[in-house]
């Protein structure tokens, strides 16, 4: 199982777009600044989590969501989808 997600840091608030296979180690290997684009711009905290069956979703996912390129236009995306998608960790 494979994920798309996307941080904010709560301090500046830019944003951050990854995949990974474990959502819950990603995120505290962010948070430890253990990630050389995030590091030092922490804390960072889950705005989006969607899960895929295979890695190429997750990063077919990644690159769709990165070319956006507009913040807000992203952060309206993540509202719209949180009303039809569960998040990673309410996925059975």
């Amino acid at each position: 199982m494979y994920f798309t997600y996307i941080l904010q840091s709560t301090s500046s608030g830019i944003i951050y777009i990854g995949q990974t296979n474990n959502i819950e180690d990603r995120l505290r290997r962010h948070n430890s600044n253990q990630n050389k684009w995030t590091k030092n711009k922490g804390p960072w905290k889950l705005l989006f989590s969607q899960r895929f069956a295979t890695r190429s979703e997750a990063m077919a996912m990644e690159k769709k969501l990165k070319s956006f390129k507009n913040q807000t236009y992203l952060l309206d995306w993540i509202v719209e989808n949180e009303k039809i998608r569960p998040k990673a960790n309410d996925c059975s």
